[in-house]
């Protein structure tokens, strides 16, 4: 697939690592505007502006399938996508900044009268970056969440604390819930798939999927007391801190937001009818201090700053926060919250670059989720024919993964060795991102 790049940006340069191996990749920017990071790939560099048509024809946009626009101006992101879909017709991905922007061209491509003239995907990651914090705080002590079939099945992430009975017990004799299945581990920040003789050791990131109840169950029995999340402290109150009150406050979860800004404090007082407006700096150990958030079940930090948000997260945590998460704007700092003790670190440029990678993914092979920073991949794969009858130990797969749960029509199947596949069955396939096309490719016969 020939993909056109517009933005030598952080998001930029992560998409043309991400894809890069199996694809053909040119970006579009300035030269002044070019990464380091993109010396060492293997991609084709146009210099100029891709809202001039010159520039994208000399990316030779009329062969390209793809054309995403990521630079840090939503305008030049937009017009260049107008101008791409009006040349060659290509599928369009266009990264927004502003709500407005993305309601507006969600609205123009829904809209009969504008014809082919849209854009096809709209990305603004401060939203997914809203989803998946979301997803987090309404299940306690979870490190990630995700749902599959229409929420009846999910994955879940949780720490071994030392002190957990499961430590330095083999899978096989934990004796997790019933319609569980433990598909991934991490350890020392590197992901591998577990069997029955994988011993747990503290401090391991432990990844589940079964159905919702199995796993409430789960969560409830071995990683923490507290079924519910009852309060939150959000430290700033930018575009992402109003979503996720909003959010919070549809769930009645007690919810409190200290904002720096006293204009801006005004306009949350506005917006939100149930959540606590605070005047005042997220790195004031008093103000934390004052507004007991030790008491609090999640504390997140969501400025627009990373050192202000290591600060606020680390302060929050020497005050005996239960569980912190704090926005990272650039990636490469994800490691170092973490280092540092703060227990999720989550970027929105890594939530849109999953969302690319989703769109990206072949019709009938889907990515549903990756997990630990890209290291793992859940699948989504529908059973041919060839492999209907088949029991899931018959199957020869050629690399490391865990079927963690069938979808049979109305039906949520969180399978075992002896399971029979039948042709039709939609399969969710948990696998290191290194196996991916290994599985796609087995799965995929002709």
């Amino acid at each position: 697939m020939k993909i056109v790049i517009f933005g030598a940006t952080e998001v930029g340069c992560l998409l043309a690592t991400e894809f890069f191996e199996d694809h053909d990749i040119t970006v579009i920017d300035k030269e002044e505007n070019r990464r380091e990071e993109f010396s060492r790939l293997d991609i084709s560099f146009v210099q100029g502006n891709a809202c001039d048509m010159n520039a994208l024809k000399q990316a030779d946009i009329l062969n390209a399938d793809i054309f995403i626009a990521c630079t840090s101006i939503d305008e030049a992101n937009i017009v260049s996508c107008l101008a791409a879909k009006k040349i060659s017709g290509i599928r369009t991905i266009c990264f927004v900044s502003k709500e407005e922007y993305k309601n507006t061209l969600y609205f123009e491509k829904n809209n009969g009268l504008y014809g082919d003239f849209f854009i096809d995907y709209i990305i603004w990651p401060e939203e997914l970056l809203t989803q998946e914090i979301f997803r987090i705080v309404t299940v306690a002590q979870a490190l990630d969440v995700e749902n599959f079939a229409d929420g009846r099945a999910r994955l879940l992430e949780y720490k071994v604390s030392p002190n957990l009975a499961i430590v330095d017990k083999k899978v096989r004799d934990c004796k997790f819930t019933e319609d569980t299945v433990i598909v991934g581990i991490t350890r020392n920040g590197e992901l591998f798939i577990p069997n029955g003789e994988t011993v747990l050791k503290a401090d391991d990131k432990l990844i589940f999927m079964g159905t919702s109840h199995s796993l409430d169950i789960l969560a409830g029995t071995f990683f923490h007391d507290k079924e519910y999340v009852k309060n939150v402290a959000i430290i700033g109150g930018g575009e992402v801190g109003l979503m996720l009150a909003r959010n919070l406050e549809s769930l009645k979860i007690k919810t409190k937001i200290i904002e720096s800004d006293y204009e801006r404090c005004q306009v949350l007082s506005e917006e939100l009818s149930h959540t606590l407006i605070i005047h005042g700096d997220g790195t004031d150990l008093k103000i934390l201090d004052e507004e007991s958030i030790n008491e609090c079940d999640v504390t997140i930090s969501v400025t627009n700053n990373d050192e202000r948000n290591l600060l606020c997260s680390l302060i929050a945590k020497q005050l005996g926060a239960k569980r912190v998460i704090a926005r990272v704007s650039q990636v490469l700092n994800i490691p170092l919250f973490e280092k540092v003790g703060i227990d999720i670190a989550i970027s929105p440029k890594n939530s849109a670059i999953n969302e690319v990678r989703n769109d990206l993914a072949e019709n009938d092979v889907d990515i549903l989720a990756t997990v630990e920073q890209g290291q793992g991949e859940v699948l989504e794969i529908t059973v041919k024919p060839e492999f209907s009858g088949k029991k899931i130990m018959e199957l020869q797969v050629p690399a490391p993964s865990i079927i963690g749960v069938i979808q049979r029509k109305n039906k949520v199947i969180i399978p075992k060795g002896d399971t029979d596949l039948k042709y039709d069955d939609i399969l969710i396939i948990f696998t290191k991102s290194e196996y991916a096309e290994m599985i796609k490719d087995f799965f995929m016969v002709k």
